[in-house]
């Protein structure tokens, strides 16, 4: 590759010229390869069955590497989610990069990394790509794209259009702790908290327990938190959401984190669990299957389905006050994903 020992990545090497093949190569098919990649064609030939999912998600988050997670596992992981919560087993994912002038490879390098271990760790191929790069600030390092399709194999589909009332909400694991390990690295706070990030994969954790009991309807809470993705289910529904503020899995280190910063916890993004509505009935089955995995061991009911005002969220306090739980207005964390 032409100026390979600079370590730096160069304008040409998006040019398409033999020196973005030799990138091409030498970093990406070397890290990622499988049958489908190696053709380097422009796009992937697969054989597909069944119902599909397809979802496709744009990461930017700042800083590219934080404690619990960084830029590749969040791409990977991210669109993973996506197409889980549509009961779908991800399989294939694009990649596409956008590089700035003057990258370190080496940093290129450990993404690629951390990609190629997610990938592997969620059984998803990465068949097609893309690598371009832009001029020296015309973006923030490096920005990354992923689609994923996926195989539904949820017996219906999970829809809003299923929630009725006295179903109940479930949270699958701690919140807020995806935002805060962002921040905190971003601004080089230091909360003594020890806040990891959540990114995590969920397919482990959610499909198998389609197949045991039935799930209406699921989302992963991620720019806006929990409080913004109910308010977004409760309109799809047209009901209201009751919220125990005694039952929400909040650890004590995002309590005070959150207060020190003057941010809420339910508006903190999260990338690693999932908001799950079931049949009252069903919700104990649930419950119990969540907390055999290790990412769903915080998992509880939190709340209920209730007629109420049409797309409504209402949190009960501690104190037995309720109040009603807005969607944010807007982004409190920004770049987190």
């Amino acid at each position: 590759m032409a100026k390979m020992n600079s370590r730096k990545v160069l304008l040409s090497w998006g040019s398409g010229g033999s020196s973005m093949h030799q990138l091409i190569k030498e970093v990406l098919l070397k890290k990622l390869n499988n049958p489908v990649l190696a053709e380097l064609a422009d796009s992937a030939r697969l054989t597909l069955r069944g119902r599909m999912a397809f979802s496709t998600d744009s990461f930017v988050v700042s800083p590219l590497f934080f404690p619990g997670g960084d830029i590749g596992k969040l791409a990977v992981c991210g669109t993973a989610n996506d197409l889980v919560m549509l009961g779908a087993v991800p399989e294939y994912l694009s990649l596409a990069f956008i590089v700035e002038e003057g990258l370190d490879l080496a940093l290129l390098e450990r993404i690629v990394d951390s990609i190629s271990r997610q990938a592997k760790s969620s059984r998803i191929k990465i068949v097609t790509g893309d690598f371009k790069v832009v001029e020296k600030g015309a973006c923030d390092k490096i920005f990354i794209n992923t689609s994923g399709i996926g195989r539904i194999v949820a017996d219906s589909d999970l829809s809003a259009r299923s929630i009725r009332p006295t179903d109940k909400i479930i949270i699958t694991g701690n919140i807020g702790r995806h935002g805060l390990s962002v921040l905190a690295k971003r601004k080089g706070l230091d909360f003594g908290f020890n806040i990891k990030s959540d990114c995590a994969a969920l397919g482990d954790l959610l499909l198998p327990i389609l197949k045991k009991v039935q799930i209406k309807f699921m989302r992963d809470p991620t720019r806006g938190g929990v409080a913004t993705t109910l308010n977004e289910i409760a309109q799809a529904c047209s009901l209201q959401m009751l919220i125990e503020e005694r039952n929400l899995p909040v650890s004590s280190q995002v309590k005070a984190a959150g207060e020190l910063l003057g941010i809420e916890p339910l508006y903190i993004a999260n990338e690693g669990i999932a908001v799950v509505i079931c049949a009252a009935g069903d919700a104990g089955r649930v419950l119990s299957q969540l907390k055999r995995h290790p990412l769903g061991r915080r998992a509880r009911i939190v709340g209920e389905v209730r007629k109420g005002r049409a797309g409504g969220v209402i949190l009960k306090t501690v104190m037995g006050a309720q109040r009603l739980l807005d969607m944010s207005s807007g982004e409190a964390l920004p770049r987190i994903c």
